[in-house]
């Protein structure tokens, strides 16, 4: 049928980065992969580290874009037709962003995923200042914007991201760091 996906969807993590630059990244890289029913879906992301420091209203600010994580921003691939917090998504691969503010939560979906993750422009620790990747061209490809809940946690020093199953159809995404566990609802839907 016109639209409907024919080649089978990548569930790997790439980065474009070499295993020794991989190796050398204070920020991890790691994943988890679930399924809801005969579906697969992996999500790759950066694992910061509190090191220290404030983390929500601190070194993410507040009211602003925040990579969900660290490096490349987060990527969640899908084989199958979803909401992700009340979002349509078809099968393929997109990124994850969010907004935290005092308030709560707002996850973005992205069609586009070859940005780098910088959201804001920053000066490096070599002094030199690198540009946002959230250009114009990559907002314009938003699927949308949508609140999600967030709970308290006992502290978490180093961002971690696990699933755990609400029913047949559906999971929820729990992106746990300091002491914020952010619930982004993933639901299977049939194809249209």
């Amino acid at each position: 049928a016109l639209g409907c996906r024919t080649e089978p969807v990548s569930l790997h993590c790439r980065t474009g980065a070499t295993p020794e630059q991989l190796a050398g990244r204070p920020s991890p890289l790691d994943s988890i992969s679930f399924q809801i029913g005969d579906g697969s879906a992996r999500v790759c992301y950066g694992r910061p580290s509190a090191k220290g420091r404030q983390v929500f209203g601190g070194i993410v600010k507040y009211d602003t874009l925040w990579r969900t994580g660290a490096n490349e921003p987060t990527m969640l691939h899908l084989d199958f037709h979803a909401e992700v917090a009340g979002l349509a998504v078809r099968p393929g691969s997109y990124s994850i962003y969010s907004v935290p503010s005092q308030a709560g939560f707002r996850i973005i979906v992205n069609r586009s995923i070859s940005q780098w993750g910088i959201t804001a422009d920053e000066v490096g620790m070599d002094g030199k200042t690198y540009h946002s990747a959230y250009s114009d061209k990559v907002r314009r490809q938003e699927v949308g914007r949508a609140p999600v809940a967030t709970d308290s946690i006992p502290f978490v020093e180093q961002l971690v991201m696990s699933t755990v199953p609400v029913d047949s159809n559906s999971v929820e995404l729990l992106i746990d760091w300091e002491t914020t566990r952010i619930r982004v609802p993933i639901r299977r839907v049939p194809a249209p």
